[in-house]
């Protein structure tokens, strides 16, 4: 149980810095930022698997290759989304 709140807690401080990276700040609250945060890692965990051996943010001690990981997935999510709402990336 303590992991899974461990896991949406680093989900929300990853989609927060990567709102904040992406210029989306003010357009999203605190549940998309959780949101953005656990789908990047997802993505950004799978994509570091090939390379590396992925990681997880849901462990303790916490896993910085799983949590870099998991903020690369966030960013290329938001600009995945910004492409598709303005049609370029920010």
């Amino acid at each position: 149980m303590l992991g899974f709140i461990w896991f949406i807690i680093m989900g929300g401080i990853i989609g927060w810095l990567a709102s904040l990276v992406m210029n989306r700040d003010a357009s999203m609250g605190i549940f998309l930022n959780i949101v953005v945060g656990i789908i990047g890692s997802f993505i950004g965990n799978t994509i570091f698997s090939f390379i590396s051996g992925g990681g997880t943010i849901g462990a303790w001690p916490p896993d910085i290759g799983g949590i870099l990981a998991a903020f690369v997935g966030a960013v290329v999510l938001l600009a995945i989304v910004n492409l598709m709402q303005r049609g370029r990336v920010r």
